[in-house]
């Protein structure tokens, strides 16, 4: 039997038999790894010439530039050659016991206050085109807690008066509710025959790229530097938390498979009360001074 090359098995075998199974979000995410990581670094080998000490070498210099990318090209990469151990090709998997990088612990979300420093830097904004389309998905991100992909491949067909319903969700089809605010953003997207509702400005029949080189400027503008695109939706949870919205409905909101999801945000909550105990704790205080 022949051993194939990397990217023989790939755009043969594999895809054959493994890619057209995966949701379409997930061959987008697999299609940006091949073309990106995995076909030039790994492309011209042969499978069994792929070994530890290359996954290693090809994952830390990745890693350091892009983690959770990484992480996922890492998940793409051991998939695809645990299907080359079943058709006989590889005995074992050199992607074995490469551990990922860890996530962040720490969850951060706008306050009040750099909300409203985001929406003036997006007020401020004047681009066309592209520039606009961003800052419109930008908005929406903050306004529905959706996952960018959600809203950067939103088709007209999924916009159904005051819900999103999504086909091709993370967890699979969802319903999203509108705001009267996230509402006007979408009706005012312009209807040019294209089914996205971004569409590419060279190729209406594709959606826009998912490059948001917007938010770099508008994080700058807002002073908030260290605020990551996904940090918008752990706002909308956040502030929603702070408004009392439980957490089984909050999961429900986010599109969470499972309700301990939502549970991150609940340290959110007792900061808010423990806050309005010392607020509340000096005001007595003050009035215990005062009698005195």
């Amino acid at each position: 039997m022949s051993m194939p090359s990397f990217e023989r098995f790939v755009l043969g075998s594999w895809r054959t038999a493994c890619y057209h199974r995966c949701k379409s979000s997930t061959q987008r995410r697999m299609d940006s790894a091949f073309r990106t990581q995995l076909i030039p670094v790994f492309g011209p080998l042969r499978l069994d010439e792929i070994c530890r000490t290359t996954v290693l070498e090809w994952f830390d210099a990745y890693s350091r530039t892009a983690p959770a990318g990484a992480n996922r090209a890492l998940d793409i990469l051991r998939q695809i050659l645990n299907y080359g151990i079943e058709c006989g090709y590889l005995d074992a998997n050199p992607t074995r016991g490469v551990r990922h990088n860890p996530r962040p612990k720490v969850t951060r979300f706008l306050s009040r206050d750099e909300v409203d420093r985001v929406h003036a830097a997006l007020d401020a904004h004047r681009g066309r085109g592209s520039g606009q389309q961003q800052a419109a998905i930008i908005r929406l991100l903050l306004l529905t807690g959706c996952r960018k992909s959600e809203i950067v491949y939103l088709r007209w067909n999924e916009v159904d008066g005051d819900v999103l319903r999504l086909a091709d969700s993370k967890t699979g089809p969802r319903a999203v509710l509108l705001s009267k605010a996230a509402r006007a953003v979408i009706e005012r997207q312009p209807r040019a025959g294209s089914p996205f509702v971004f569409p590419s400005l060279t190729d209406g029949a594709k959606p826009r790229s998912n490059e948001l080189s917007l938010w770099r400027k508008v994080r700058r503008e807002a002073d908030i530097e260290d605020v990551r695109l996904h940090d918008l939706r752990h706002t909308f949870a956040s502030h929603a938390v702070m408004r009392g919205v439980p957490l089984p409905v909050l999961s429900r909101l986010l599109g969470h498979s499972r309700d301990r999801m939502a549970l991150r945000y609940a340290h959110v909550a007792d900061r808010e009360v423990g806050e309005a105990a010392e607020r509340i704790g000096a005001s007595l205080a003050a009035l215990l001074d005062a009698e005195d």
